[in-house]
């Protein structure tokens, strides 16, 4: 399956330092996989599913054979809603 990251993941990742850089190379890497590979849950009270690496969180959305990610940050405010 293919990943693509939205724009917002694109600028998201390209701020990470570099320990975490390569955990989440690895876990979009995984991503590819059928089933994906990680701790996945899906989220409650909006479309998608979230991959736990560490202290981050992955936010993403299947749609035809595309796995979107759309959202990289840190735990804490992943989730917020975006102004």
């Amino acid at each position: 399956m293919k990943v693509r990251l939205d724009g917002d993941a694109k600028k998201q990742y390209k701020r990470l330092n570099e320990p975490a850089l390569s955990r989440i190379t690895e876990a979009i890497e995984g991503l590819k996989e059928e089933p994906p590979k990680g701790v996945i849950k899906p989220l409650k009270g909006q479309a998608g599913f979230r991959l736990r690496v560490g202290g981050y969180r992955i936010l993403f959305r299947d749609m035809d054979n595309i796995r979107f990610v759309y959202r990289i940050a840190p735990r804490g405010g992943v989730y917020r809603r975006k102004k």
